[in-house]
């Protein structure tokens, strides 16, 4: 993926004002990311620990969505240590459940899906090996590492369909 630049994630958000985009918080080590390595970007708020950011590149322009873990489960004792995006495992955590309000007018009445995610939301990392940690398994599968990176796409742009269907 080719290095996105600020305006550009600030613009992509669908499920929250443009006035809420201009103000959270981007990766402070942006331009030093490995861009060659990410299929999507995701990053947590280091000020608001329960916020996370995902923004896909796409043909018509990056497409970005608003998380947040959901309440009531505590950081990393989810019920989940699968990933649903990119099929990594985490024992003792790592994965959250993180939940998107909708695009448009369904979203404004508070309306979500969620989705188990890696809590770092490095899935692009872990699927080639580039993070890795003593809790984090990676499945052993005949699947070539471009039919995983093309699953775990597959899985974000099912979820990002279910954000922005009725927007």
């Amino acid at each position: 993926m080719e290095a996105l630049v600020e305006a550009d994630i600030r613009g992509s958000f669908v499920n929250c004002s443009k006035g809420e985009a201009k103000r959270l918080a981007l990766p402070r080590d942006l331009a030093e990311l490995p861009w060659a390595d990410l299929d999507f970007l995701g990053w947590r708020d280091p000020g608001a620990p329960d916020r996370g950011y995902l923004v896909r590149p796409g043909d018509g322009g990056p497409v970005g969505i608003t998380l947040r873990a959901a309440p009531g489960v505590r950081r990393g004792l989810t019920r989940s240590s699968l990933c649903s995006l990119c099929v990594t495992g985490h024992s003792g955590g790592g994965v959250d459940l993180m939940a998107a309000q909708l695009a448009g007018p369904s979203g404004r009445q508070g309306n979500t899906v969620a989705l188990y995610m890696c809590a770092d939301l490095a899935c692009p990392l872990y699927v080639r090996g580039k993070k890795t940690s003593a809790l984090v398994k990676r499945l052993e599968e005949t699947l070539t590492l471009e039919e995983q990176v093309a699953r775990m796409l597959r899985n974000l742009d099912a979820f990002l369909g279910k954000v922005t269907i009725a927007a």
